[in-house]
């Protein structure tokens, strides 16, 4: 499927649809057997190691303890998973958070309760031949991203560095694969820290018939150029956290149960794998185990417990979100977020909660692991 769409084009359609799939106030949530809640949650994208927490939260019985039966729902191309969560046809969805404030401004009633991702994850990455090792240096050059969102760290990179992302670089729609990069079509392309970059460790190079090794790359994190914004966090009905008290109670016993997950994953990274490719991811078993060692380092450590939100790395994301302009000048927040786009409220009563239970939630002495990939991943 060819992506010619804009991000902001796709979340202000996806909000104009919300009166003909349901609205915010029908309940997904329901009675389950033997006295359980069931609850749905909207993955993003599809079942892969960045969603491993989750997975092991329903595999582990973490979400039982809590009295909760999860149906978690996959994500795909044409999924906006706020949206689902807006129209009620999620109790959770897991959404990075400019697009999803983007959807916030468009009507849609969801509140940020569980920042799981203190990171970000996003990379552009370049042969070390181009000579890439700063935004500056992509002056002139073939520049590839996503679009639907996922390119505004690029842009505000480029912009501090005094670049014209419309003027200044040649934009590429790029693949969500790294084919164009391994060809040689683009300089720059977006990668995921997680995925798309130990695509290119899993592939030969051709001047050595050996695996690529990572000296052959130049990485530009925007978490080190200052430019990263909040991705992959807990959201939920705004409407409902304002007036359901069943619904809060919910809401705190899901996100105990997934950082509980999460902490599962962290200290074991190998079984939380095996879940993963179990639920039927269609990456292999060593790029798997790979996502989840990496999406650890966006977790953890967690100073002030998995899933708080950061009030300073809040503020970051709305700046930029304000005052970052894509090729088509449009910026993916016109205002402030009004009324309740995030709390705290829940994730602290679910860290008490696990911290009563001995959990570690902090994760201060995590270490990631050394892994080795296989060509293609498998």
């Amino acid at each position: 499927m060819k992506r010619t769409r804009t991000a902001l084009a796709i979340l202000a359609l996806s909000t104009l649809v919300l009166t003909a799939c349901g609205t915010a106030d029908e309940p997904a949530a329901s009675s389950g057997s033997g006295g359980t809640k069931s609850v749905k949650l909207q993955l993003q994208w599809f079942v892969q190691g960045q969603f491993a927490g989750y997975i092991a939260a329903a595999d582990q019985g973490f979400y039982k303890e809590q009295g909760l039966d999860v149906e978690i729902l996959e994500g795909g191309v044409d999924i906006v998973p706020q949206t689902v969560l807006a129209q009620g046809q999620a109790d959770f969805a897991i959404a990075w958070v400019p697009k999803a404030l983007a959807s916030r401004e468009q009507g849609a009633g969801i509140t940020n309760i569980g920042q799981i991702f203190q990171r970000s994850g996003t990379y552009q990455v370049s042969f070390a031949s181009a000579h890439i090792t700063k935004p500056a240096d992509l002056r002139g050059k073939k520049v590839g991203n996503w679009g639907f969102g996922n390119e505004f760290e690029l842009f505000a990179a480029m912009t501090k560095a005094g670049l014209d992302p419309g003027k200044d670089v040649t934009l590429v729609q790029q693949q969500f694969d790294m084919q164009g990069l391994l060809r040689k079509d683009i300089d720059a392309a977006q990668a995921m820290s997680y995925n798309e970059y130990a695509q290119l460790l899993e592939a030969k190079d051709p001047a050595t018939g050996k695996l690529y090794d990572p000296s052959a790359f130049t990485v530009l994190d925007w978490n080190s150029v200052g430019t990263a914004m909040l991705q992959d966090a807990v959201w939920a009905n705004t409407s409902k956290l304002e007036s359901d008290a069943s619904y809060q109670d919910t809401a705190t016993k899901f996100l105990a149960a997934s950082i509980k997950g999460w902490a599962y994953c962290r200290d074991n990274p190998e079984a939380c794998r095996d879940l993963v490719v179990k639920r039927g991811s269609k990456l292999g078993a060593s790029h798997q185990l790979w996502q989840v060692n990496e999406v650890n380092k966006l977790v953890w450590p967690a100073p002030s417990g998995a899933g708080m939100i950061d009030e300073a790395a809040w503020k970051a994301t709305v700046d930029l979100s304000m005052t970052t302009k894509n090729a088509d000048g449009q910026t993916v927040l016109t205002k402030a977020p009004e009324g309740l786009a995030y709390t705290n409220d829940y994730v602290q009563k679910a860290l008490d909660t696990l911290k009563s239970q001995g959990v570690d939630v902090n994760g201060a002495g995590f270490t990631p692991k050394t892994v080795t990939l296989t060509e293609g991943g498998a």
